[in-house]
């Protein structure tokens, strides 16, 4: 472990600080955009839709497919269980 010793004060770092957040002039928020009628469509449906998971499973006999992620998946070509 490496201990500095303590310097003066009046020898300080040459290096300029930034200014405390206390010192800072908050700025009013912008007016929002009226927003393409499309893209407002597309957010409400990302917002309500609940995300669903799915995943790429590859089976020994050599049939990949996808399926929703599960504890006890199985291979709709030959039934045989898959590993999670």
């Amino acid at each position: 472990m490496r201990v500095r010793p303590q310097r003066p004060t009046d020898r300080r770092s040459p290096i300029p600080r930034r200014p405390s957040a206390h010192g800072r002039v908050e700025r009013a928020p912008d007016a929002p955009e009226a927003a393409d009628p499309h893209l407002l469509a597309e957010r409400r449906h990302r917002a309500s839709v609940a995300p669903e998971d799915h995943a790429l499973y590859a089976c020994a006999c050599g049939f990949q497919f996808q399926a929703s992620v599960s504890t006890s998946v199985a291979c709709p070509h030959c039934g045989s269980g898959q590993a999670w």
